[in-house]
Parts: structure tokens; C-alpha cells; sequence
């Protein structure tokens, strides 16, 4: 290889398994539910949230996905890249951010114990009932998507925005 020769990328892996077509059901019902958790969420809000909890899992496909929804939304590339510390980078984000990303971390990593009482009662401060609930269904939906999506490896950057439900 000349200096002048691109450096070749790894190879790309294929997935273990298309979940989707031998659980169609399965998959379905898992759009009806994703659908349904979106309501009366900001789609900003949910799309940082949903990559926050496939960063955690280590989903690279669900981050793909999401991150490119979170752009089509009208998110800054800065806030998402930032995510990743996002605790150290509070000033990126609202109260109302905050205490959700907070949220997502908390019952995305559930081994060491229960969502803790004052995570769970910042959520509480920053929304109200109905939304809240809709919060915590976006963020378990998201979770079961992540382990779907890890557990078949399924292979990121082939994803457009508008592909999904």
C-alpha cells in the first residue's frame, strides 16, 4: 500500500439472524408498541433518549437509526455527539433533558439495583403524569429494540431516516 491508497475499512459483519421475518408477529407488535410510546413526546427528547439507551447497550445499529432520526428531527450534531458524557456536558441540554437522559440511564443499567427514588422524582418534577408514563414506555421500548438488535447483531449504516414504522 502506497501513502496515496485509502486504508481499507474492516470488513463488515452480517447479522446473526433476521429476527423480523422469523418472528413477524413478534415484530409487529413491537412497531405498534414503539408507535405508541412516541405519543405526546417531543421528538427531539425522545430521539436523545433513544440514543442514550442504545449507547448504554452498546446497540450500534439502534444508535445508527437513532442518531440519524434525532438529525432528521432538527437536532445539533454537538448535543448528540455529547450524549456520551452527557453528564459532563449538562450545559447541552434543558432541565427537562436532563432529568430524562438521567431517567434513561437509570432504567437502561438496572444492576445495581431499582431506579433510584430522586432520579425517578426529577422525571417527576420535569413532566407531568401522562408524559412521564409515555417516558418510561419510550425508554423500555427502546431497550427491548437495543436487545433485539445486539443479541442478532444487526449491522449499522445502511439506515435513512423514514425506513422504520
Amino acid at each position: 500500500m502506497t501513502a496515496h491508497e485509502p486504508v481499507p475499512y474492516a470488513p463488515e459483519h452480517t447479522p446473526r439472524l433476521a429476527w423480523a421475518e422469523h418472528a413477524p408477529e413478534v415484530y409487529k407488535a413491537m412497531v405498534r408498541l414503539d408507535a405508541a410510546s412516541r405519543k405526546g413526546l417531543d421528538p427531539k427528547l425522545l430521539e436523545l433518549v433513544k440514543v442514550r439507551a442504545s449507547q448504554l447497550n452498546r446497540c450500534a445499529f439502534c444508535i445508527d437509526m437513532h442518531s440519524k432520526d434525532a438529525l432528521a428531527a432538527g437536532e445539533s450534531v454537538e448535543r448528540i455527539i455529547q450524549l456520551g458524557a452527557w453528564e459532563e456536558s449538562r450545559h447541552f441540554y434543558t432541565e427537562k433533558e436532563l432529568a430524562a437522559l438521567e431517567l434513561t440511564d437509570a432504567v437502561t443499567v438496572l444492576t445495581d439495583g431499582f431506579v433510584p427514588d430522586e432520579v425517578y422524582e426529577s422525571a417527576a418534577k420535569q413532566f407531568e403524569e401522562a408524559e412521564l408514563a409515555q417516558l418510561i414506555a419510550a425508554i423500555t421500548v427502546i431497550n427491548a429494540w437495543n436487545r433485539f438488535g445486539v443479541t442478532c447483531r444487526m449491522t449499522p449504516g445502511h439506515y435513512t431516516p423514514g425506513d422504520h414504522g
